[in-house]
């Protein structure tokens, strides 16, 4: 049967787009950038540990990258005795991309001992499971965690990063299935006199190829602008402000001995300071307007 026209494609026929087909990052490729991401961690972590601790900085250092699947890290957990502890599933940016995070049973009690004025030392025989005086600590390790490597991240809203299930047993949490490739990453704390202990995190692949889709965008900056004192709020606050024309010292037994009408001779100084809340902010001269004692500024701080 023959056609009696030909037929004419109605629309350009679509033609692929190069950029659109180039392959992702690769897992080496996401593995480097994680390695990068983790020593800015690092030093995010040593600073906000430093409250946590007592004001100092620990020495926050982080291992390697370990490939492995999830089924042989759980196993790990347990076989090193430290199936006790926080483990915590993260959920980063819209997608709630998976993250894990550990401390150990023993950290966290050590570091209760310590907030209860204590020496930091668990006892011998631990729990089995982590108790109630345990809880807040264990969210101020959290909301550290989340706001910390949000920050490494690069991260515009502090909170990217949400933690959104925790369990004392790695088991009951499950955060990945057993055979899925991971990512872990140990992060060792150290202070002078104290034992060491670990922040433990696992990232899926699917999970740094979301973070990392775009490449590494630069951290945040921790650094504020200063405030102008001519932009409100701040503008129409009242400030008193003093000009200290007579600044002179007497003996107690002068003071006591004044009396109605006696007559103290003064010396005005040639520099007046201006002084708000007791701090000087400027010097001027003495002087007259429209009959008015002023102050000529000469020079201001």
């Amino acid at each position: 049967m023959k056609p009696e026209r030909e037929f004419v494609a109605e629309r350009v026929v679509a033609r692929h787009c190069a950029q659109l087909l180039r392959p992702g990052p690769s897992q080496a490729d996401l593995v480097t950038a994680l390695t990068r991401t983790a020593e800015r961690f690092s030093r995010e972590l040593a600073g906000a540990l430093a409250g946590l601790l007592g004001g100092e900085e620990p020495s926050v250092e982080c291992s390697r990258p370990e490939r492995t699947v999830y089924s042989d890290y759980a196993t790990m957990q347990v076989m090193g005795h430290r199936n006790l502890g926080a483990y915590t599933l993260f959920g980063a940016g819209p997608g709630q991309h998976r993250i894990l995070g550990m401390v150990a049973g023993e950290a966290v009690l050590r570091l209760v001992d310590r907030a209860f004025g204590g020496a930091g030392i668990a006892p011998q025989q631990l729990p089995r499971e982590l108790p109630l005086s345990a809880e807040l600590m264990v969210q101020r390790l959290e909301a550290m965690l989340a706001g910390r490597l949000a920050a490494a991240l690069g991260a515009d809203d502090a909170g990217a990063i949400r933690p959104l299930r925790r369990e004392g047993n790695i088991d009951h949490l499950a955060p990945f299935g057993n055979d899925e490739n991971i990512v872990a990453l140990v992060f060792s704390i150290t202070e002078p006199g104290r034992p060491a202990w670990a922040i433990e995190m696992a990232f899926p692949y699917d999970t740094l190829a979301a973070l990392f889709a775009n490449g590494e965008r630069p951290p945040a900056s921790s650094e504020h602008a200063a405030a102008d004192p001519r932009d409100q709020p701040f503008a129409d606050v009242p400030l008193p402000l003093s000009a200290v024309l007579v600044d002179i010292r007497l003996p107690l037994a002068a003071i006591s001995a004044l009396e109605v009408g006696q007559i103290l001779p003064v010396p005005v100084a040639r520099a007046v300071p201006l002084r708000v809340a007791g701090q000087t902010i400027a010097h001027g001269t003495v002087g007259a307007v429209d009959d008015r004692l002023a102050v000529q500024l000469s020079q201001v701080f």
